[in-house]
C-alpha cells in the first residue's frame, strides 16, 4: 500500500550537526545553503580534498561533504569532510564503495542514470557490510529522449519507503522541480556545488513553504519548536498574499463590492468548511480568524480602488 509523505517512517543522518531525515528537509550545494558538497572528479584530481575543503570552510563552519576522484583522496577527505559522495558514476565500483564505507563517514550515494532502485539499494547495503550505517541516498535522473536527466520522483520515494532512509533529490543547478521533490518526501535538495544564489533561495522556500503543508515535524526544543512555526508562518504568508490578490478579483466582479457587498451566509460555510480541516480550533476561533482575513483583503480592495489601480 503506498504511504503519504505524513505517513513515512524517517530515519535519521547526521551530517556534523545538521539532521538528514527527520525536521526541516535541507538544501545541500549553493551560498546560504545547510550543507556544501565538492566535487573533486569535477577538478579531475588536481585539487586535493584537504585544499578543497579548506577553500570551503572560508567563512562557512557548516557541514561539508566530498566526492572523491580516486580513492587516493579518501585519507584527506576522512580527516578533513563531513561525509563523502558516491557519484552517479562509482556506482559500479564496488571496491571504491567499500573503501568509502570503511572511512566511517556518512554516505551520499547518487543514483546512476540507468540504475534500478534494487541496484541503487544494494550500494547501501554494502556500505552496510562494512559497518557503516550512515547511509543517504540521492536520486540524480536518468536520462532520456528529453534534453539532460529528468529526476524519477515515484522511484525517489519507493528508495525511501523500501530503505527507510533519508532520500535526497539531486536538482543540479536548476531548482524548477524543488516543490514537487519536496512534496514527493524529498529529505533534502542537492544543488550542485557552483549553483548560484537564486537558485539556493528558490530551494530554501520550497523546503519552507512546501515543506510546512507536507512534512511531519516533531520538535524537541523551544528552538527547533519556533523553526517549525516560522516555516508554517511563511507557507500562511504566501497563501494569504494569494487569498487577497483573488479577494480583489472578486471585487472587481461582483455588482456590488466592498464591505457592503460580503456574503455573511458563505463566510459561515468557508469557517464550516475549514473546521473540518483545523477541529481543534473549532469554527467559534476560525470565525474571528477568518474575519480579520476577509476585512484585510476589503480595505486593500479599497484602498487600490482610491488610488486607482486595477
Amino acid at each position: 500500500m503506498s504511504l503519504s509523505t505524513a505517513e513515512l517512517e524517517r530515519g535519521a543522518v547526521n551530517l556534523g550537526t545538521l539532521a538528514v531525515g527527520t525536521g526541516p528537509a535541507v538544501v545541500i550545494g549553493g551560498p546560504g545553503a545547510d550543507a556544501r558538497w565538492i566535487s573533486l572528479r569535477d577538478h579531475h584530481g588536481r585539487v586535493s580534498a584537504a585544499g578543497a575543503v579548506a577553500a570551503v570552510r572560508t567563512g562557512w563552519a557548516g557541514p561539508v561533504l566530498v566526492e572523491p576522484f580516486s580513492a587516493g583522496d579518501l585519507p584527506e577527505v576522512a580527516e578533513h569532510a563531513d561525509g563523502v559522495v558516491v557519484g552517479a558514476a562509482w556506482m559500479q565500483d564496488f571496491q571504491l564503495v567499500r573503501a568509502v564505507a570503511r572511512l566511517g563517514l556518512p554516505v551520499l550515494v547518487q543514483r546512476g542514470p540507468a540504475a534500478t532502485l534494487e541496484e541503487w539499494l544494494a550500494i547501501a547495503d554494502y556500505c552496510v557490510a562494512e559497518g557503516n550505517d550512515r547511509i543517504l541516498l540521492c536520486e540524480s535522473g536518468s536520462r532520456t529522449h528529453l534534453a539532460g536527466v529528468t529526476l524519477d520522483l515515484t522511484l525517489m520515494r519507493a528508495a525511501r519507503e523500501r530503505s527507510g532512509r533519508p532520500v535526497l533529490a539531486d536538482l543540479g543547478a536548476d531548482p524548477a522541480l524543488a516543490a514537487a521533490a519536496i512534496a514527493a518526501g524529498a529529505d533534502g535538495l542537492l544543488l550542485a556545488p557552483g549553483a548560484g544564489e537564486q537558485a539556493a533561495l528558490a530551494a530554501q522556500e520550497a523546503v519552507k513553504v512546501v515543506g510546512a503543508l507536507t512534512r511531519p515535524e516533531a520538535p524537541g526544543s523551544v528552538l527547533a519548536a519556533r523553526g517549525a512555526i516560522d516555516r508554517v508562518d511563511a507557507a500562511l504568508a504566501v497563501l494569504l498574499e494569494r487569498r487577497a490578490e483573488l479577494a480583489g478579483v472578486v471585487q472587481r466582479l461582483k455588482p456590488v463590492g466592498g464591505f457592503a457587498g460580503r456574503d455573511m451566509d458563505r463566510e459561515r460555510r468557508l469557517v464550516a468548511e475549514m473546521a473540518r480541516r483545523a477541529p481543534t480550533l473549532g469554527e467559534e476561533r476560525l470565525a474571528a480568524i477568518m474575519n480579520a482575513v476577509i476585512e484585510a483583503g476589503l480595505h486593500l480592495a479599497e484602498e487600490r480602488r482610491a488610488g486607482g489601480q486595477a
